[in-house]
């Protein structure tokens, strides 16, 4: 296929302005939100039922982002095998995409005496979007040159951060003035109807890129062994990735630092509103500035990147990081949480589109993207388990979430350890070209 078709690349990329709206309205914003106010008790509480027991709703919420997470850790690496073998990669992030926003769908009918179906729900919604990012990002080393990998990448995320933006508006709008719509504020139907809107969304924009994303059809497509085969593809690429220290060491980096990003990005909200007390109003505006300013974030990584390369641009990123984690420990005051969110949105959009660029330029020639890329996706997902249920963990503890961003701190230093023992390898400067867009 003849890579860098305009049409194609524009395709891939709007699958980010597709999906982007779950991880806003549903994992970031307006959920956590309803989550709170469904999971509040006549006495004030916010203990929900889970499993036998009765948790804070953050912890609920934390530990129901850990199984999602875990079980797609689990599942993809098995599915981009046999994608790879039988060359069904779209087929498969098909099924993610109608599982995620049907998913979503179904969410209309979240309320507080159905809080079971909504974390199950929840969870499928969880499961469809990230299983879907298996395959989908699996695509770029195949429609772009390397020398785009950057700037496509970059490109995809602000479309994401510009549709998402746009879709949530639309839904505040529908809350705050249902009367405009003829709809009842009753049980909350603007709020879950804005649950509906994120999956009509994420499924019709999706059809965009499904129309042009190529269909990677083999001769191997019908074995009867397509299962066994996705084992031998994952076996195959573990044994390879062992002759790529690179890459490995990347994936080390990447491993540990998504512990603690990913885990800021998921919970930021709940800790503004818990422990700042924060109202639902300024933290649907916060959150809504970080995501547009997400946009100039990646586009500042991409002009960083030419400059100084990618790795030392994410080793910037990761100090940063430290840094924020130190002084969100003390803040007490909305106006100081507002400050850290405002570099949060530009290290956001940066260490998403870098991270994933910088993998793919790693790649050794190979046809085997999706098993590669499922690679990338299980350590950010196992990572995003291993932070969450830690940040759970300490919070269901102590009692207080404060004490679980030491543990972001620690994931952030190993994390900026890989990146510096990556930077010192005796091939860095042989290699420096390929970690810059030039």
């Amino acid at each position: 296929m003849e890579k860098n078709n305009p049409k194609v690349l524009n395709a891939w990329c709007m699958y980010d302005w597709a999906n982007s709206v779950y991880t806003l309205t549903i994992t970031t914003v307006i959920f956590p939100i309803y989550f709170n106010a469904v999971a509040k008790q006549p006495d004030g509480s916010d203990l929900v039922p889970f499993l036998w027991m009765m948790k804070r709703s953050a912890v609920v919420y934390t530990y129901s982002l850990s199984t999602a997470f875990l079980f797609i850790s689990l599942l993809s690496p098995l599915l981009s095998g046999i994608a790879d073998y039988g060359g069904t990669k779209k087929n498969f992030m098909k099924f993610f995409v109608f599982m995620g926003s049907f998913s979503c769908l179904g969410l209309f009918f979240f309320d507080a005496n159905h809080i079971s179906l909504g974390i199950l729900l929840f969870i499928g919604a969880s499961i469809g979007y990230a299983g879907s990012l298996v395959f989908y990002n699996a695509f770029l080393p195949e429609i772009a040159t390397p020398d785009q990998y950057d700037k496509v990448s970059a490109k995809g995320f602000s479309l994401g951060y510009v549709g998402s933006v746009l879709l949530l508006l639309i839904n505040l709008v529908v809350i705050e003035k249902p009367e405009w719509f003829g709809v009842s504020r009753e049980n909350f139907l603007p709020v879950r109807l804005s649950f509906l809107m994120v999956g009509v969304w994420w499924l019709g924009f999706s059809l965009y890129p499904f129309a042009y994303l190529p269909d990677n059809k083999t001769q191997n497509r019908f074995e009867r062994k397509l299962l066994w085969k996705g084992f031998q593809e994952i076996k195959k690429v573990s044994i390879e990735l062992k002759l790529h220290p690179r890459l490995t060491s990347f994936l080390a980096a990447f491993f540990f630092y998504s512990m603690g990003f990913q885990t800021i990005m998921y919970l930021a909200g709940f800790f503004a509103a818990q422990e700042l007390k924060l109202p639902e109003a300024n933290l649907i505006t916060i959150m809504l500035l970080i995501q547009l300013i997400a946009i100039g974030g990646a586009s500042l990584f991409v002009f960083l990147s030419k400059k100084i390369g990618n790795i030392l641009t994410l080793a910037l990123a990761m100090v940063v990081c430290i840094v924020v984690c130190l002084v969100a420990y003390f803040i007490t005051k909305p106006i100081q949480f507002y400050s850290i969110a405002i570099v949060i949105g530009i290290v956001m959009g940066g260490i998403q589109s870098m991270s994933r660029s910088t993998y793919t330029k790693l790649l050794p020639a190979t046809t085997d993207h999706a098993s590669y890329f499922s690679f990338y996706e299980l350590t950010e997902k196992v990572g995003i388990v291993i932070g969450t249920a830690t940040y759970a963990i300490i919070t269901d503890i102590t009692g207080n979430m404060r004490n679980s961003i030491f543990a972001l701190i620690l994931f952030f230093i190993i994390g900026l350890f890989f990146l510096i023992r990556l930077m010192q390898n005796k091939q860095y400067s042989v290699h420096q070209a390929m970690f810059s867009n030039s």
